[in-house]
This record gives C-alpha cells, sequence and structure tokens, in this order.
C-alpha cells in the first residue's frame, strides 16, 4: 500500500516543470523511542518542509531560534560513536545517521525534524522504521529542481588501517564498503551497492548498529550506550550473536557500515554524485572526507539534475528513486 500511494502522490502532480523535482512529505508523522546513547525517551515529529529548506532539526524542548540546526557537514560537532550535529548556540542533536540514511534513500530533500530532546530515537537500530514512517506520510515532488554535489576529483582520507575515498563518476552514488574484525561472529565482510530506493530498502536499511558486550561496561561510563539493548543493536559476545533472533543478513555488519555511511553523506547538503569507498572508517572518517572535500572548490561542483544527462537512459535507471 505504502508504495501504492508513493507512486499516485508523484503521478498525480503534474504542474512541475522540472524532470527532476525536489521531494518532501505530504503530511506529517510521529513516533517515540529511547536514545541509544541517552537512554532517554524521546518523541520526534516529521514535517513537511519548503523547496531548497534541506534537512533541518528543531528541538522543541529548548525555546527560540537557537534551537534549529540544519543538517550540514559544517554543523558535524561529534563524530566518535554516531553523528552529532549542533549550532553556535550550543544546542546539539545526536545519532542523527539512520534517520539521514533514510531520507538521502527516499528522496526527501526538505523535511523539519521535530523533536524533544537531544538523541534521534534508536527505534530498533537500523533505518527501517524511519523508512516506514515516510512512506506512511507520502512523499510529493516540489515545483523546484533536485540539486547534486557532483565529485570532480579524488579525495581521500587515510588513518592508520581506515581509509575512505570518492572518486567522480558519471551517475549516482555507489558506495564499496569492507571491515575486518577480530571476532569469529564478524570477521572480513564487504559489500557493494548503488544507491537508489528499492536497494536501500531491501539490501541496507534492515542493518542493525551493532557493539560488544566487553565494552558496554565502558561506554556507560562515559555516558554512552544507555539506551542499547537487544531490542536496538546486535550484540556480540566474545563470538556469538546474542540476539535470540540471529542476524537480519548474513553479513549484516558491513551493511550498516553502508547504511551510516549513506545517512553521514548526506550531510553535504544534497546527494552526490560519486563513488565512495570505505575501509575499516567511521563516522568520523566521512565526516572528515566531506571537509576536505568542500574546502577543495576544484574538487566539486553543485548541478542542477535537469541540466546535467551523460546519458539520460542510464541517469534515470540510477535515479529511478529519485525521479
Amino acid at each position: 500500500m505504502a508504495n501504492k500511494i508513493f507512486t499516485e502522490d508523484l503521478e498525480s502532480k503534474k504542474t512541475n516543470n522540472f524532470r527532476y523535482c525536489q521531494g518532501t512529505l505530504k503530511d506529517e508523522i510521529s513516533c517515540v523511542g529511547v536514545g541509544l546513547h541517552t537512554g532517554i525517551k524521546v518523541s520526534m515529529k516529521l514535517k513537511p518542509a519548503a523547496p531548497d529548506t534541506g534537512i533541518v532539526f528543531h528541538r522543541v524542548d529548548i525555546a527560540g531560534n537557537g534551537a534549529v540546526i540544519p543538517a550540514v557537514w559544517n554543523n558535524v560537532v561529534d563524530a566518535t560513536l554516531c553523528s552529532s550535529i549542533g549550532n553556535d548556540e550550543g544546542v546539539k542533536i545526536m545519532t542523527i545517521e539512520h534517520l539521514m540514511a533514510a531520507f538521502h534513500s527516499m528522496g526527501i530533500d526538505n523535511a523539519e525534524v521535530e523533536i524533544n530532546g537531544s538523541e534521534v530515537p534508536a527505534m530498533d537500530g537500523s533505518a527501517a522504521q524511519f523508512v516506514f514512517l515516510i512512506e506512511c506520510a507520502g512523499i510529493i515532488e516540489q515545483n523546484a529542481p533536485r540539486k547534486a554535489i557532483k565529485v570532480l576529483k579524488e579525495i581521500s582520507i587515510t588513518d592508520g588501517d581506515c581509509i575512505v575515498s570518492i572518486t567522480p563518476a558519471e551517475k549516482g552514488l555507489s558506495i564499496d564498503f569492507d571491515i575486518n574484525f577480530n571476532a569469529d561472529a564478524i570477521g572480513y565482510q564487504s559489500y557493494y551497492v548503488e544507491l537508489d530506493r528499492e536497494s536501500f530498502k531491501s539490501d541496507i536499511s534492515r542493518a542493525r548498529t551493532f557493539g560488544f558486550l566487553k565494552d558496554v561496561e565502558k561506554l556507560r561510563a562515559a555516558g554512552l550506550a544507555r539506551g542499547g539493548s537487544l531490542e536496538n543493536a546486535v550484540v556480540i559476545d566474545e563470538n556469538t550473536v546474542l540476539n535470540k533472533d540471529g542476524l537480519r543478513y548474513k553479513d549484516e555488519f558491513v551493511r550498516h557500515k553502508i547504511l551510516d555511511a549513506v545517512g553521514d553523506l548526506y550531510l553535504a547538503g544534497h546527494s552526490i554524485i560519486g563513488n565512495y569507498c570505505g575501509s575499516r572508517s567511521g563516522h568520523v572518517h566521512t565526516s572528515q572526507l566531506l571537509n576536505k572535500l568542500f574546502n577543495d572548490k576544484s574538487a566539486w561542483e553543485l548541478i542542477n539534475l535537469d541540466d546535467y544527462t551523460p546519458s539520460l537512459k542510464t541517469w534515470k535507471e540510477s535515479f529511478r528513486a529519485f525521479a
């Protein structure tokens, strides 16, 4: 039903002057959940927003304009274990990456996120429930051209064994990721995906965040993982997955790292035309990559998708999630 509603929403609006239009939510929708790190119950509402607004978070538990934080790369204030954004007033919102991944993959350019706490709810530890919320709210095209960041040259970050890079591409965003953990439950895993709505929804969105039982006490002493449980994370004890129902994918761990990357990359403010490669990397490396990319004006350009058609057929295939 959700997919049928989505199709009807797009096809019913014929007044747009562009082939590739910006998208927003048709209706408001709300949810309640617990923050993975804070352990605090929060309410969150996803709302439509005007063209060229981008994704904006609004802390409704704090008065004044200082409670508004645009979700962009230069507002990242911490990316240690999750992506957190803040503003000059010192207001922060943390663990935004799973929701951002859902917005990214579902073609939501503009939305306001009202939340009454400092952390996006963990839900089940993946992006699947956020995708469901977006589908239930519906998606509409807006009479404004969709834009994208086109990568013009390779940018990379190396940090010991961790490497992350982004290189030019003719169309769309592809992600190639590998991880290697000294635990039999994970070991070496690699995965490649060309981002569109269907590939994200079926192959990536349900992959949950994960962690090791031995690290829980240390994290909680540092004020983190206070809301983590077997209900919203895959937990590993030595070489055993403790979750009763096991894994959702045999390589769920690397797929979740891709999910995180999809969300973190959307802090570019637009979808990216490029090939992203991550090896044993995390939030902090993707944040550093975006900083390096945008601080090199010869490495990127902002384009209107209507003006960029290297191959109309392949372009439409690659961006079928966004068309």
